[in-house]
């Protein structure tokens, strides 16, 4: 008789495949705290792969960190990130109790279906763009007359910046300053940029950043901290 492949039971614990997977996954979510200390995650098990996704609010884009997994697992929920961090313990995870989900939680990119486009800049022009920009930021900023130093102000010339795209690629330049600032930018790492149904995706080994092309419902308004 042939063996049956085992098939993922929901889990109440998740076993990531190594070190190296904890702490990437622990740096990630330190970042999104470090954003929003109440942030929330929706991680999703298949198999042996882990996704978190989250959503960094000074930036309006998702953010996605995947993770090797020692044991097959299926999971779908929405929990604290600041708990999951604190759950974690060597190699393994206790899955926090759920929380209600914020509106991006469900609406998530496409698992599948991405096709590469070309265009995108090396990962050193992209860190350059973002610094340009941080700079171009702080200068317009200064120069705004004390009766117009205002939020709103400040919103026109971040609104005006970071809706800038990156070459011909239709992607917005606060998707690259969101993948610089949460570690996933960085010298020397390949970057790729997918598309799939009116979703765009910055790609790199340590990480992902989507965006809706139709766009996630505001725009980064000032530059952060990375």
């Amino acid at each position: 008789m042939t063996p049956r492949t085992p098939v993922p039971v929901p889990v109440q614990s998740l076993h990531l495949a190594d070190a190296k997977e904890a702490e990437d996954l622990s740096a990630f979510l330190a970042r999104l705290i470090h954003y929003d200390r109440a942030a929330a995650v929706r991680i999703q098990a298949g198999g042996e792969a882990l996704a978190v996704f989250g959503r960094p609010p000074s930036f309006e884009v998702l953010a996605i960190r995947t993770a090797r997994l020692a044991e097959p697992a299926a999971i779908d929920t929405t929990v604290s990130a600041g708990e999951l961090l604190e759950s974690l313990d060597g190699n393994r995870c206790t899955v926090p109790a759920a929380v209600t989900g914020p509106p991006w939680a469900g609406v998530l990119p496409p698992r599948g279906g991405w096709h590469g486009l070309a265009g995108l800049p090396p990962v050193r022009e992209l860190r350059g763009a973002v610094a340009e920009a941080v700079a171009e930021f702080r200068a317009r900023d200064e120069a705004l007359p004390a009766g117009e130093r205002t939020r709103a102000g400040r919103d026109r010339i971040g609104r005006e910046i970071w809706s800038r795209t990156v070459g011909g690629t239709g992607l917005p330049l606060r998707a690259v300053h969101a993948a610089q600032s949460l570690g996933f930018l960085r010298p020397g790492a390949p970057a790729d940029l997918l598309a799939a149904s009116g979703w765009l995706r910055l790609r790199t080994p340590y990480g992902s950043v989507a965006v809706r092309t139709g766009g996630l419902g505001g725009l980064p308004l000032t530059p952060r901290r990375a």
